[in-house]
């Protein structure tokens, strides 16, 4: 799914389906890349790459993994059985290697996740789609009831209340849905011995 076929799904469950329409394109897709950017924070789409090391030097930089908002394993050396992952510290693009194993200039593994795309591609698996439909539509409504307040609207007076009623509602769901899916709630099993 791309994102102008996420944006006609909104606007499709907003019922904002006849021009001129209450959402601008613009306005539904900065709702969208919210509840993307929401979605990667706790469901991130997941990457490894080789990261190359400097001899003698415990710090690896990270600065060429664009996208990334966190680590999740760093494998060094790599393509050992057992893997043999290193205990880290991450500040800002450096990891620091506090173990034993000091780099020799080969390659390290970084597992980590980063922002996920809805562009000409997306990343996004789609059992998620309804998913980020909910929690757009929830940011659009309590966008919209803070707009309709002191205006005239044909459905009265109590229109913004029930625009941000239904988008807190919507919300409350993709945040709650958010936080069961999210990683940090599931248990890792190599955190519960040594290797």
């Amino acid at each position: 799914m791309n994102l102008s076929d996420m944006r006609a799904i909104v606007r499709k469950d907003l019922k904002d389906l006849v021009e001129p329409y209450r959402w601008s394109d613009d306005e539904l897709e900065r709702h969208i890349l919210h509840a993307v950017k929401d979605f990667s924070g706790e469901v991130p789409y997941e990457q490894k790459a080789a990261v190359a090391t400097t001899a003698g030097s415990r710090e690896i930089s990270l600065s060429a993994l664009t996208g990334r908002i966190m680590v999740e394993a760093v494998e060094y050396p790599v393509n050992q059985y057992p893997r043999s992952y290193q205990r880290y510290t991450l500040w800002e693009d450096t990891i620091y290697l506090p173990g034993e194993e000091i780099p020799d200039g080969s390659n390290a593994y970084i597992y980590y996740g980063k922002l996920h795309t809805l562009g000409a591609t997306s990343t996004i698996p789609a059992k998620y789609e309804d998913l980020l439909a909910a929690g757009a539509c929830g940011y659009a409504a309590v966008e919209w009831a803070a707009y309709a307040i002191n205006r005239v609207n044909t459905g009265g007076s109590t229109t913004p209340r029930e625009f941000l009623s239904w988008g807190n509602q919507r919300l409350d769901f993709f945040r709650g849905e958010l936080k069961r899916l999210g990683r940090r709630n599931k248990v890792r099993i190599r955190q519960l011995y040594t290797a």
